[in-house]
């Protein structure tokens, strides 16, 4: 009991001030720390990165070593620089369950992988708060498909892939009484469950479906990670919460020596849901997709969910013991070692594998939750890091027998030995990290050059903002025996996990433009020449072009009060990296950003009498000024008859 009320002190001390680092890491000095991070004009960085942007709903992609920002993708928020959630094409990407929900809490992208390692083709990352998993395509960095899962709380442990893609892994953070219902809160360990979902991922062309959902004990579950290897078949899930706490958390949740990690053999669940063990349930959540062909997304509602209960499915599932809240579950890349991260622990325990299923096998059991066994600490644990920091939270490794631990409270990044769990060099960081990266440091071949610490305080870092203050990640050099700090760079939103790639893998394959010839988008108008104005009742439909500098047509009269103006642009251009932009005075909406070859449609509806310009808000040529027009509204009674030129 004193250790817990002295690890519980500490989590308050660290809310109220961050502790000042005084560990044995070293700074690059100066000169050198430019030498390793400068990219000369002209020439390309070494890696991509891909940073969640927490609160702000999106994905921002930055190069390193630089730490240069070159995109913001639109992922779960509305996104007005691009059109994103407010062009017809792109608003039921962001339909749910729940209605158009316009943003969302984004905080693990994960990256495809074949045979263990990242593939560039896509990139995965969850919605935190309406429990949603989206997939980037990497060829043309945009959102491809949205898929929500149904029966969670919240998808915190979320989306985590499996060797080759055959499954993101999904965990719910809050449990919930599964069909939601009305029951009284403080009969939470009655009716409140979990869900651990399994998303099927066609193998061509990305597709996401639900394939099943595991109903497990109403624990709060937190991180997840696949096995790779020899554990290939399991998947791995952390949880806190066993006390099954429905209020005071920090104190009523933090009472257990040890809480669980879940392990899961997913081969196993595919055996049962042949054998017909699966149970359907009536549920509604929805599948967003990006047709290819008509550069529009389309949603589809569906009605059911298939559920594997532990009790029908013997060695479907197991808890391993966990001191203490534990938080990141890591496994390295021999898939041997599962590392998870004790928010609340002394230690860093370090279960093995094989261990595990040799225990399994002799019904190394000291008791059970709900019915399904947890295995005896003893018998799976491979070993404990001693003196880790105080509150470590994740793991990644470098593939060259090194783990790297964030540790949130003493605001450090801890490496150690696999093997011998010795502790072996320590560096501070500024300050309080949660996740870190290496370049395919949760995969079997980790690109072991840097490691990107996220952090979530700046303090005297930056110039002052007001009181709030940028994000922002470190680069550290991890290739010699000592850490050093080459870089600090500020971040989009919250920087709450990262991935990240060689440049290479990622840049072959790079879209360029869309071919216009193939914009099957039905309000497509495919040259100048059939560029109009129609309308059918209240509505009026504008069928423009865009090119290098005009729009056409580009002085539209007959739209009266009310009227609902639907603006159809298509960028003409075939040349990569001229995107044209489309804005009307007055409008309620947002502006478009038009790649080449494609076409997106604002509605607009115009509310008093007047001459409204329109313009192109992307600079796109020396006379990029002149790409321009008007709009003449008339009263609603008018006899103003379409016209336009």
């Amino acid at each position: 009991m004193k250790k817990i009320m002295l690890i519980s002190f500490a989590v308050i001390l660290s809310s109220i001030t961050f502790v000042n680092c005084t560990q044995s890491g070293e700074t690059a000095n100066d000169e050198e720390a430019a030498k390793k991070v400068y990219v000369a004009p002209g020439k390309y960085d070494e890696f991509y990165a891909f940073l969640s942007g927490g609160f702000n709903g999106q994905v921002s992609v930055y190069g390193l070593p630089s730490g240069r920002l070159f995109k913001i993708i639109s992922v779960f928020s509305q996104n007005p620089e691009t059109g994103y959630g407010y062009s017809e094409e792109t608003k039921p990407m962001l339909m749910t369950s729940y209605g158009y929900i316009p943003w969302d809490d984004a905080h693990h992208p994960e990256l495809s992988m074949t045979n263990g390692v990242p593939d560039g083709r896509w990139l995965f990352i969850n919605a935190n708060n309406t429990c949603r998993v989206a997939r980037i395509d990497l060829k043309s960095f945009e959102t491809a498909e949205i898929i929500e899962i149904p029966n969670s709380g919240g998808n915190h442990g979320s989306p985590f892939v499996t060797e080759n893609n055959e499954y993101v892994i999904a965990s719910t953070r809050f449990s919930v009484p599964i069909p939601e219902k009305d029951v009284p809160i403080s009969s939470y360990k009655e009716n409140f469950k979990g869900t651990l979902t399994f998303i099927k991922v066609d193998p061509h062309n990305g597709d996401m479906s639900i394939a099943f959902q595991i109903l497990v004990p109403g624990l709060d579950y937190d991180l997840a990670h696949a096995g790779k290897g020899p554990s290939h078949d399991w998947a791995f899930f952390t949880s806190y919460n066993s006390e099954q706490a429905n209020s005071l958390l920090e104190i009523n949740a933090s009472k257990n020596d040890k809480d669980f990690v879940a392990a899961v053999n997913w081969k196993l669940a595919e055996k049962y849901l042949a054998e017909g063990k699966g149970k359907k349930m009536q549920t509604t959540y929805y599948n967003n997709f990006f047709d290819e062909k008509t550069l529009t997304a389309k949603s589809n509602k569906i009605t059911s969910v298939t559920i594997l209960n532990p009790k029908d499915c013997p060695g479907l599932i197991y808890y391993l013991p966990t001191p203490k809240s534990p938080h990141g579950v890591d496994v390295d890349p021999s898939g041997e070692y599962i590392v998870a991260g004790g928010k609340l622990s002394t230690v860093i325990p370090v279960h093995s594998f094989s261990k595990m299923l040799k225990a399994i096998e002799k019904k190394d059991f000291i008791g059970d939750k709900d019915g399904i066994p947890i295995l005896r600490y003893e018998s799976v644990i491979a070993g404990e890091v001693e003196n880790p920091g105080l509150g470590p939270l994740h793991t990644e490794f470098d593939g060259k027998g090194y783990a790297y631990t964030t540790a949130f409270i003493t605001s450090e990044i801890v490496k150690w030995k696999l093997g011998t769990w010795e502790v072996v060099d320590r560096i501070p960081t500024y300050y309080s990290p949660g996740h870190l990266c290496i370049p395919g440091g949760d995969s079997k071949n980790p690109w072991g050059k840097y490691l990107i610490a996220l952090n979530k305080i700046t303090k005297d870092r930056y110039l002052p903002t007001g009181p709030e203050l940028c994000q922002s990640a470190q680069l550290i050099d991890i290739t010699g025996d000592k850490m050093k700090i080459l870089l600090d760079f500020p971040t989009v939103g919250e920087p709450h996990y990262a991935q990240a790639i060689p440049a290479d893998i990622i840049m072959k394959n790079n879209q360029r433009i869309y071919e216009l010839e193939k914009n099957e988008n039905p309000n497509a108008t495919k040259s100048e020449k059939y560029a109009r104005v129609e309308r059918k009742g209240d509505e009026v439909h504008v069928y423009l072009t865009a090119t290098r500098s005009h729009f056409k047509p580009d002085n539209i009269e007959g739209i009266k009060v009310g009227d609902k103006v639907y603006f159809h642009v298509t960028n003409l251009e075939q040349d990569w990296d001229i995107p044209h932009g489309f804005a009307v005075k007055g409008s309620n909406n947002s502006e478009l950003l038009i790649m080449p070859g494609e076409t997106k449609t604002i509605l607009w509806q115009p509310q008093q009498e007047g001459v409204y310009p329109f313009y192109c808000t992307d600079f796109c040529s020396a006379l990029h000024q002149e790409m321009q027009g008007y709009v003449r509204v008339s009263s609603a009674k008018s006899n103003t008859k379409i016209s336009f030129n």
